[in-house]
């Protein structure tokens, strides 16, 4: 029987020539990450081994963007940690406020990740990078302390959902449509420490910005990791962004699947994720009347230049409905200044939004529109658990930029097509 897309990459870092869906497996990765909130227990760990360094300096990777730029105290002592971690280790790839990003936005901007690779993160969004062909997943603190010491982690190897699509999205639906289409499919736990792999001649019509949405959900149905066959599209993305060398792998044809679930993007309608959970979805024709206080555009999911490019033409001579309050965060320095370059972020001011530098910030209710009791937020981010973006009875409605756009100017949630 052959191997998956996945199962390939865990043997050859794993030095094997097969593997088996449940095999223990040791595997060298290619890059360990943490960030301000989950690096600081991985280092105390990564010191009480006693180790004097990291596995290799240029592999390990830090962003503070959780609660960065710092919010109160506690969280300028945890980036101070990681700061001082990263400097006495010689650590080479530490973005700090200024040069950070997203951290699952900026390792691809930066050619930290490629095809091939093998990748852990102590986010469980570190699965983004299955966009790029590569394995990535997210580990507790502890096994990315294990990471940054041995450069090795301990995986069972996953067996795998194969999600064949077909045609082409519709205008004003993208990426966050067809996985919160996937999750209201299967449900949050349908494919529960499983490979979401996607093929099928639809991939092509997907931008890679998509496929990051795609893969970097992949965790919302409770997979492993989600990831993308490797196609020019990808390489094209790659070689502006690296100088190293691909490692292309693709499934087996006679690859063991769980099973295999089709997909015509062309029939793929605007959907929303209702509260508490991702796959609590209704397209956007059952969606109701649902009047809400805050849009939130960014996060790791939907922070891309695509993304605000998209809503920015929705907003385009229109403005937020009173009592709205719109946040815009692009992911990275890099799309912040291509956004006030482009002109988009202009746009978005004198519709009436507020244009944030770089951060997590609401996404996980940690600063920069952090909802009150009762009230409601359309949001571009992944998760919708009870409380998620401040108060317990507070609620979070998921979407595509494209919504929330429309959603902000008519003050409930709407489709692009009733304000365009």
């Amino acid at each position: 029987m052959g191997m998956t897309m996945t199962q390939k990459i865990l043997a050859a870092h794993a030095g094997l020539e097969k593997v088996e869906a449940g095999q223990l497996i040791l595997v060298d990765l290619d890059r360990v990450l943490g960030n301000d909130i989950t690096s600081p227990v991985a280092i105390r760990e990564f010191n009480n081994m006693g180790k004097e360094g990291v596995y290799d300096k240029d592999k390990v990777t830090m962003v503070m963007d959780h609660f960065a730029p710092n919010k109160d105290i506690k969280a300028a002592e945890q980036c101070k940690m990681c700061r001082n971690f990263c400097n006495e280790k010689e650590v080479t790839h530490f973005y700090d406020v200024g040069q950070m990003g997203i951290e699952h936005a900026l390792l691809p901007e930066k050619g930290l990740v490629i095809p091939g690779d093998a990748v852990i993160g102590a986010d469980s969004h570190t699965c983004t990078y299955g966009a790029l062909g590569a394995f990535s997943t997210g580990v507790g603190s502890t096994d990315m302390a294990c990471g940054m010491a041995t450069g090795k982690a301990w995986f069972k190897v996953p067996s795998a959902i194969r999600f064949y699509l077909t045609g082409e999205l519709a205008p004003y639906v993208s990426g966050k449509d067809v996985i919160l289409h996937i999750i209201g499919m299967i449900g949050v736990d349908g494919a529960l420490y499983k490979s979401m792999e996607f093929a099928g001649p639809g991939v092509a019509s997907l931008s890679i910005y998509d496929r990051l949405t795609i893969s970097n959900m992949a965790i919302e149905a409770g997979a492993k990791n989600g990831i993308f066959p490797v196609d020019e599209q990808t390489l094209a993305y790659v070689k502006e962004r690296s100088d190293r060398t691909p490692a292309i792998y693709e499934a087996d044809e006679d690859a063991v699947y769980e099973k295999t679930i089709e997909i015509d993007l062309s029939t793929v309608k605007s959907t929303v994720s209702f509260p508490h959970l991702p796959e609590n979805t209704r397209t956007i024709d059952e969606v109701g009347d649902v009047k809400i206080d805050q849009v939130v555009i960014g996060s790791c999911t939907n922070g891309q230049y695509k993304d605000l490019y998209e809503a920015a033409m929705i907003f385009k001579g229109k403005k937020v409905a009173k009592g709205v309050r719109a946040i815009v965060i692009p992911a990275t320095q890099d799309i912040y200044l291509k956004a006030i370059e482009s002109g988009i972020a202009k746009i978005f001011i004198e519709a009436g939004c507020v244009l944030s530098t770089p951060t997590c910030g609401p996404c996980l209710g940690g600063h920069m529109g952090i909802l009150a009791a009762g009230e409601r937020a359309v949001a571009t981010t992944n998760r919708n658990f009870v409380g998620r973006m401040g108060h317990p009875t507070s609620e979070v409605y998921l979407a595509s930029p494209a919504v929330a756009a429309a959603s902000a100017i008519m003050g409930k949630i709407a489709g692009p097509k009733e304000v365009l």
